[in-house]
């Protein structure tokens, strides 16, 4: 009898000992390469193991073999790296699909190269019918026209290729656009009207540029676009349905998981909604409302927030345009243009609209974040964050207030944003393209001391937050990765980079595209790290932006992306 309770006894050991090494089967292990997990307590690991949307074990790849069955789906790296999936923090999605939609001047090299584009579009189009695009930018040309007013080119060429269409281009900025006569003839800008519609505009925080005999070159500056835009025909929503869905395959394919959409109206939040309810949002939303629908705003401060436990789609941000972009000359200055100096850019929204705005938003429980590339839009609206904390202490003890790019800050106001908790939520992509003509627009002791100050603002407490911008710069995070780690051009100029000591390391980097970018949206409990619990989004990259030397990274690729433990990409 005692022989027999002891092999009895034997038998439930090995059978616990059994249990104890055999794990569930998962749905998703991903193994073979180095994984950066962006968790401080556990930095690289080998494998982990997906359940559901979730992740259930990151560690050592003997141990993920353990979660291994018949239907375990098996992803191995081969020697590629994988992140957290990463976070585009600012981005305006729906102009990424028309951008592929409509004419992309992005990489165009001349004036005279976006005619032909242009012509080409027009060969094709019937007449009356618009030529819409966006992307082109002066300062990046390799030549410039021989004609230039207040440092724009005029829209005769343009015109003369386009007589019976009107055409309308956004700069890359999106704060100007060039309309060619037709437009023009259409929104009623013409010599006898400017005068008075200039006076409007200048309170608006626009302009019309003219040349030397007061005729209109068709260069519009921020709110001045609108002239000419409110004449364009509605998009319809088969074409908003057919853009938006570009939008995600284009996240797809350059590693995005989630997106910061800084700025929705309220056609483009129903969009939304529709995707998701049709289980074709592919793509995890953090949508900012636009602050030019004053109504829309009003009735969201109403209502609430709505924040998805799933981290599907949250609306939760609210978006303030403040100033333009130093492209156009539109960022507000404290001092005036180096390269235009009767002119200081201006203020597109009055400061009263923040400030009450920012206080209506606390108590409701949203976000602000306030579009400020110049040093006076930064200071004007850190000024009005500080008197809404103050003003509302209970409310403000974990805002989370943004600053939408932050480009150009005085040495003054930069410990400012650690100390009221303001989060600068900046692209560094922008440093590598304006860095070479942006000393012409404010001169070397501005740049030097204020601009793209990512290490100075690092050091002092804040989270940067990174991004593209896009469309008006690529999607691709690659090129923005290189950018905060080289502070160079994307020829790989100059050498040692522009003011380097702001360089970021590449943990630095890497964190501002992850976990710091889902702190930018309070997500951070659920997105940005690869850690047990959290959602299953990675992004896999054929190279080691960790460690390959500088010049490799631009020759990376993204060679994987997975939402939700499902791959969605694969190159």
């Amino acid at each position: 009898m005692n022989q027999l309770k002891i092999i009895a006894a034997l038998a439930l050991i090995f059978t616990l000992a059994s249990c104890g090494s055999e794990k569930q089967p998962a749905d998703l292990v991903v193994l073979g390469g180095k994984i950066y997990t962006v968790n401080e307590k556990q930095p690289v690991v080998e494998a982990v193991v997906v359940r559901g949307d979730k992740i259930e074990f990151s560690g050592a790849e003997i141990e993920a073999r353990k979660y291994i069955g018949k239907k375990t789906e098996v992803i191995d790296l081969q020697g590629k790296i994988m992140t957290p999936g990463f976070i585009e923090s600012h981005g305006h999605i729906m102009g990424v699909g028309y951008n592929e939609l409509n004419l992309d001047l992005m990489s165009v090299k001349s004036y005279e190269e976006l005619v032909e584009k242009v012509k080409e579009a027009v060969s094709k189009a019937q007449p009356g019918q618009w030529i819409l695009g966006r992307g082109w930018h002066q300062d990046k040309w390799d030549k410039k026209p021989e004609r230039m007013v207040k440092g724009f080119q005029t829209h005769h060429l343009l015109s003369e290729v386009s007589p019976d269409n009107p055409v309308f281009l956004r700069h890359a900025s999106g704060h100007a656009a060039i309309a060619n006569a037709k437009a023009m003839e259409l929104a009623g800008v013409n010599p006898l009207s400017i005068e008075k519609l200039q006076r409007n505009l200048t309170q608006q925080g626009g302009e019309v540029l003219l040349d030397e005999l007061g005729n209109p070159t068709g260069i519009f500056n921020e709110r001045a676009m609108s002239l000419v835009a409110m004449h364009i025909p509605e998009s319809s929503g088969e074409s908003d349905a057919q853009a938006f869905d570009l939008a995600i395959k284009a996240c797809w394919r350059n590693g995005i998981t989630s997106f910061h959409d800084a700025g929705a109206g309220r056609e483009n939040i129903e969009l939304f909604r529709k995707f998701k309810d049709e289980g074709k949002l592919g793509v995890r939303l953090y949508v900012m409302i636009t602050g030019f629908d004053r109504d829309l705003v009003y009735q969201w401060l109403k209502k609430g927030p709505e924040i998805d436990p799933s981290d599907v789609l949250t609306i939760r941000s609210i978006k303030l345009n403040c100033d333009g972009a130093l492209g156009s000359r539109g960022a507000w200055l404290l001092e005036p243009y180096a390269d235009r100096p009767d002119f200081y850019g201006m203020a597109t929204l009055p400061m009263d609209t923040v400030l009450k705005t920012s206080r209506a938003a606390l108590k409701a429980g949203f976000q602000v974040c306030s579009h400020a590339i110049g040093d006076r839009a930064n200071r004007e609206i850190l000024d009005r964050y500080e008197q809404a904390f103050k003003e509302n202490p209970q409310q403000s003890k974990d805002h989370r207030f943004r600053m939408e790019h932050a480009q150009h800050i005085h040495p003054d106001d930069l410990p400012r944003f650690a100390g009221l908790g303001v989060i600068p939520a900046m692209q560094a992509i922008h440093m590598s393209s304006d860095r070479p003509w942006a000393i012409e627009r404010l001169g070397e002791k501005r740049i030097k001391e204020g601009a793209y100050m990512w290490q100075t603002l690092l050091k002092s407490g804040a989270k940067v937050i990174n991004g593209t911008d896009a469309p008006v710069e690529p999607l691709t995070p690659i090129p923005c990765f290189y950018a905060s780690v080289t502070r160079k051009t994307l020829k790989g100029e100059p050498e040692g980079g522009y003011e380097p000591e702001e360089k970021m390391t590449r943990e630095q980097a890497l964190k501002s595209y992850t976990l710091d970018a889902a702190y930018g949206a309070f997500q951070e409990k659920s997105l940005g790290s690869i850690e047990v619990g959290k959602l299953a989004d990675f992004t896999v990259f054929s190279k080691d932006l960790m460690s390959v030397p500088e010049a490799e990274i631009l020759t990376s690729e993204v060679a994987m992306t997975i939402v939700g433990g499902k791959v969605v990409y694969k190159k």
